[in-house]
């Protein structure tokens, strides 16, 4: 699915706004992880997923590398993957907004 630019300036307004809490792996480009002395790990998700590596996969590298940085991290960033999202939300988006018309 082709978006504008002007479409995904909307939808990566919306998702910055929104708490990342509990967003699904499958929604995520990669995790920043900073740790003190303004050092950080970031682990692409892309990447992993273009490798092959399946999401229990991906699970067991992301929980090995924070229990090695126990202690370490100051905070946790999740950059989310935009196009991904908008895919999987407006065609639910547009169902939804069709019925109330």
């Amino acid at each position: 699915m082709l978006f504008s630019d002007e479409f995904l300036d909307k939808w990566e307004h919306l998702i910055k706004e929104a708490p990342k809490t509990e967003v699904p792996l499958e929604c995520l480009k990669k995790i920043v992880i900073k740790m003190f002395g303004k050092r950080q790990r970031t682990i692409n998700l892309d990447v992993l997923r273009k490798q092959g590596l399946d999401i229990e996969e991906i699970e067991l590298i992301l929980t090995r590398t924070l229990l090695e940085l126990d202690g370490q991290v100051r905070d946790i960033e999740f950059i989310v993957d935009t196009v991904l999202v908008a895919e999987i939300v407006q065609p639910e988006t547009d169902k939804i907004l069709e019925k109330l018309k």
